[in-house]
């Protein structure tokens, strides 16, 4: 993989568009790798990580100019192969095609897309801009991990917030496991929503979704999009925390309870059901119920 940084490194390149190049198959030395991190400074700074199952993109500041609406969700893209492959995808400028090894095409759009986040607030998600000073702990082997900021942003005129989360994906599992830790101009407790978009794929329609209130789980499985199949989703967070679910226009939500400055863990996961691990829902279901998270 290019652009994997060291260790607690900053992407300083400037960000730009995508020059496009031939698509090609992963060499040796690169299948043997089963988590991998790089920043896309060549688009836009878009930050991918992803293991031997999944595949997950945030985006950078630039994007919002470029191509807006862009936002703060978390994106996933369908991966049939058990090496990284985002990075020689996305640089073809043709993510959106399947070259036989996956494909993108889950849209964020506005919403929290796959475990993105907000503060929950008179009825309403009041969410950041996208993120800032990517610092990436590890890369290769068996883990992807890295940590990003996400600048202050208002809650009404009640209060400011700013978050800075922590990013960790190990190999064979389909579950990114997030710190996040949320600062803020009162000491007052926040209820943090934790999001999976309602309408990501073309025509709008919802997928199921599963609410377990006792696991304190969130769990979706999506509609057919044409030959491209499903995306499937899930988070999970602390029961001890959970304050119930909650809906907008655009994000089925968990929420959790939150006191400013204290790290709080939650797991976001995200799987395809061509990529040969899920095919069908009750698939899906059942390993999502069969998490036993570290909070």
């Amino acid at each position: 993989m290019r652009l994997i940084l060291p260790a607690l490194a900053l992407c300083a390149a400037p960000a730009t568009a995508l020059e496009s190049e031939p698509f090609r198959p992963a060499t040796a030395d690169e299948q043997s790798a089963r988590a991998a991190v790089s920043i896309a400074d060549y688009r836009f700074d878009d930050l991918l990580w992803e293991n031997d199952r999944i595949a997950f993109r945030i985006y950078g500041r630039q994007l919002e100019k470029a191509e807006p609406p862009s936002s703060s969700g978390v994106d996933a893209w369908g991966k049939r192969v058990r090496w990284p492959f985002m990075e020689r995808q996305l640089r073809t400028g043709d993510q959106h095609a399947d070259h036989g090894e996956g494909l993108d095409f889950y849209n964020v759009g506005t919403g929290r897309g796959t475990g993105g986040l907000g503060i929950w607030y008179d009825n309403k998600l009041w969410t950041s801009r996208n993120y800032v000073r990517p610092r990436i702990l590890h890369s290769g082997g068996d883990v992807a991990d890295f940590t990003v900021d996400y600048e202050p942003w208002p809650v009404d005129v009640l209060r400011t917030v700013r978050e800075t989360r922590r990013f960790t994906l190990r190999a064979g599992t389909n579950f990114t496991r997030m710190t996040s830790t949320i600062t803020s101009n009162s000491d007052a407790d926040l209820i943090v929503a934790i999001g999976i978009s309602k309408r990501p794929i073309s025509g709008g329609r919802l997928g199921d979704v599963r609410k377990d209130s006792a696991g304190a789980r969130l769990s979706w499985w999506g509609p057919a999009d044409g030959d491209k199949g499903r995306m499937a989703a899930a988070v999970i967070v602390d029961p001890a925390s959970f304050a119930g679910f909650a809906e907008d226009a655009d994000n089925y939500l968990a929420l959790v309870r939150v006191r400013p400055g204290r790290p709080f863990v939650y797991y976001s996961g995200a799987a395809w059901d061509r990529g040969g691990d899920f095919a069908t829902r009750e698939a899906w279901n059942s390993y999502v119920d069969a998490q036993r998270p570290d909070f």
